[in-house]
């Protein structure tokens, strides 16, 4: 069954603003809240769908990956960071009411301050740096990484913490002038986890880990750019319990400086070298693009800082603002060294109406040339 469209789930068309995403949440988070829909499937199924779609659309890139791939963009073994449907855990969800109804967490209001639920500890965030060429960066690319990760280990059993009953907190009711009042803190049996260790195997940590390698896939976009931070869900280090989640793994991509182009956000700039005759006589040359070679034609006459633009064949913009370009500067190489017979044609030129530098108003001047590179 295919998945229902993230916009149309919070009531959105594909314009949408940050802050209408935001606020088209906020109307079905107080719509289909657990606490005013106590025992409805239905509502807690939306619930947990609103909360996913706007997971992803508030985030810029991961929004513009779901405006270019769909669904897709977040299915398959890495999970991209969203909720993978009906796997989603109401902690996660009420985990973002800080940033929509900003409060802590809590979400006041409904009944009496709400339910008491079981803790759901996650395990933290690795993170890795991952070197990218501008090859890989125009196509994206399929990296496979290998990471050491805490992992549960096999064999290892937890129990519901005897002390809290699993909530991960102890209520406290202190007496003060304004009266009683009843306060949440960390459970000190079970450090919030809601669980401790019943039987721990050899080999494994007093929280019943153990460390091992794994192989991660890691799908990457096209177009990202250095200092762009990917999340793989659920790949990071495992916590102790029966109930916790996995961190993420958190992708840094760097940029490996290509030895004969320059990126410039979405363009790229290529110096062309062409000796003296090939700049008055013209010719043919083959350039070699971030995508594939592609043949120019070198107008007889061409002078030096000429720039030739090829449409589109710079570097996809990851955010669906279309492709850059691909922009040749012509460099007309000087001869350092003639020899006698040389020496003398040029010497005989120096006088010659065609040798003499006669610029007209299709010349630009250098500032020009730049003003029209970012035009």
């Amino acid at each position: 069954m295919a998945k229902q469209d993230f916009y149309e789930i919070l009531g959105l068309s594909k314009s949408a603003t940050q802050a209408e995403i935001k606020k088209g949440y906020r109307k079905m988070a107080i719509k289909y809240h657990p606490d005013k829909n106590p025992d409805d499937r239905t509502a807690e199924e939306n619930f947990k769908k609103a909360a996913e779609a706007y997971e992803v659309l508030s985030d810029e890139n991961k929004k513009a990956r779901y405006d270019q791939y769909g669904h897709q963009a977040y299915e398959g073994p890495q999970g991209g960071g969203g909720f993978g449907g009906s796997g989603m855990n109401m902690d996660d969800i009420f985990s973002q009411f800080g940033d929509i109804f900003g409060g802590g967490g809590g979400f006041g209001g409904f009944g009496g301050g709400g339910r008491q639920r079981q803790a759901r500890v996650k395990g933290s965030n690795m993170r890795i740096r991952v070197k990218l060429t501008l090859e890989e960066i125009a196509t994206g690319v399929e990296k496979k990484v290998k990471v050491r990760r805490k992992v549960k280990a096999e064999g290892v059993t937890y129990k519901t913490c005897p002390t809290c009953n699993g909530s991960g907190q102890q209520m406290r009711v202190t007496n003060t002038i304004l009266g009683r009042m009843q306060t949440a803190t960390t459970c000190n049996t079970c450090s919030g986890a809601g669980e401790i260790i019943s039987s721990k195997p050899n080999g494994s940590d007093a929280q019943g880990l153990i460390t091992r390698e794994e192989t991660v896939s890691i799908n990457i976009p096209e177009g990202v750019t250095e200092g762009v931070q990917l999340k793989v869900g659920g790949k990071g280090n495992e916590a102790p319990g029966d109930s916790s989640i996995a961190g993420d793994l958190l992708v840094l991509i760097e940029e490996i400086p290509h030895e004969t182009l320059k990126r410039e956000g979405t363009n790229i700039h290529y110096d062309l070298y062409v000796n003296f005759s090939e700049a008055v006589l013209g010719t043919n040359k083959e350039v070699e693009t971030v995508t594939g070679k592609v043949k120019i034609k070198i107008e007889a006459g061409t002078q030096s800082g000429k720039i030739l633009r090829l449409k589109g064949k710079g570097l996809p913009s990851i955010e669906r603002y279309g492709t850059g370009d691909f922009l040749i500067h012509i460099n007309v190489w000087t001869p350092q060294e003639l020899d006698k017979e040389q020496k003398q044609f040029f010497d005989k030129m120096s006088d010659n109406e065609n040798f003499k530098p006669s610029p007209n108003k299709l010349d630009k001047s250098f500032f020009e040339k730049v003003k029209d590179m970012f035009s």
